[in-house]
């Protein structure tokens, strides 16, 4: 189960260690600054808002649905998404056992607009280091925190995930949607130095059966999607076990199928622009890519779990 109650003396010490090197770090370092995906979620930001938000949770990250949505109007279909969301943070929870195993220090990769760091905070009691490479998002999660009541609890940090400080620090770290933006093999070997023995490593991420589609899915989402056969290895090279796998394609399609929807229906509403109509077939063709993907087995979709002895 997890531990629960104050933090011990070698625990306290850690924190105020990392602490200081949180303190001592330039607010928006170079290698920051310069990173085409920083530079891509800085622009996304309004966008994620306007569909995802308003707030204090928002979530940038897939959903479960058993069938893309059937609703007409985009209120109705963003509420549907953001439940789709919810779902998968609560299914993918049970399938990881969270309420067994130690979950009391979080590393939170990628953690985009701080949904899924407070939910880990309200849900479970957790100490969340979410971690950011975009830095506007940095004030916007402590905002939404301290607007659901964990602002004590999440704890935003900018920085790239392979140089988060620290060692032998978390009981868990989780990735959803995010790393297929990581070198895998730095960031395994950072993830088991990061982790305390006995503690967890879980992703949720699309992954490549076919070639086809990794040249689109790159360039859209400004990523390095790999296989996972790639992450099996790189976490053996880290020391780390494997766990479990659990596929969950065709009920994330079903997402892409509802955002496709969402898509149409919000170019019909707001009566588009040309550009705004451009980059709106260019969402939908991707979109459909992905739906497409997951269903005829050029993509997956799943969720893994590692483990350090």
């Amino acid at each position: 189960m997890a531990r629960q109650g104050r933090l011990t003396r070698d625990e306290s010490s850690i924190e105020r260690s990392v602490e200081a090197e949180y303190q001592s770090q330039p607010s928006v370092p170079m290698a920051i600054a310069s990173n085409p995906v920083a530079s891509y979620y800085e622009r996304k930001t309004e966008s994620i808002l306007r569909r995802y938000g308003p707030g204090p949770l928002v979530h940038f990250h897939t959903g479960f649905l058993d069938e893309p949505a059937s609703q007409t109007t985009a209120a109705q279909l963003r509420d549907k998404l953001r439940e789709s969301q919810e779902r998968m943070l609560r299914d993918s929870a049970d399938l990881w056992e969270l309420r067994r195993i130690a979950f009391r220090q979080v590393l939170d990769v990628g953690c985009g607009l701080g949904g899924a760091a407070i939910f880990w905070a309200q849900e479970f009691g957790s100490e969340v280091t979410a971690v950011t490479i975009a830095p506007s998002h940095v004030a916007l999660v402590a905002g939404f925190a301290a607007e659901a009541g964990v602002g004590l609890q999440v704890h935003p940090f900018l920085c790239d995930a392979v140089e988060v400080p620290g060692k032998d620090r978390f009981d868990a770290i989780i990735a959803l949607d995010s790393s297929c933006y990581l070198s895998r093999r730095a960031w395994f070997r950072r993830g088991a130095e990061l982790l305390r023995r006995g503690g967890r490593m879980f992703i949720a991420d699309c992954f490549v059966e076919q070639e086809a589609y990794r040249a689109p899915f790159d360039r859209y989402w400004c990523a390095r999607i790999g296989a996972v056969e790639e992450y099996l290895g790189a976490a053996r090279g880290a020391g780390l076990i494997f766990e479990r796998l659990e596929e969950v394609s065709r009920l994330v399609a079903n997402f892409w199928g509802t955002t496709m929807a969402l898509i149409r229906v919000e170019a019909q509403e707001t009566g588009a622009s040309p550009a705004r109509s451009l980059k709106a077939r260019e969402s939908l063709q991707v979109h459909s890519l992905m739906r497409r993907g997951l269903l005829d087995g050029g993509l997956r979709h799943v969720l893994l779990s590692f483990a350090k002895p």
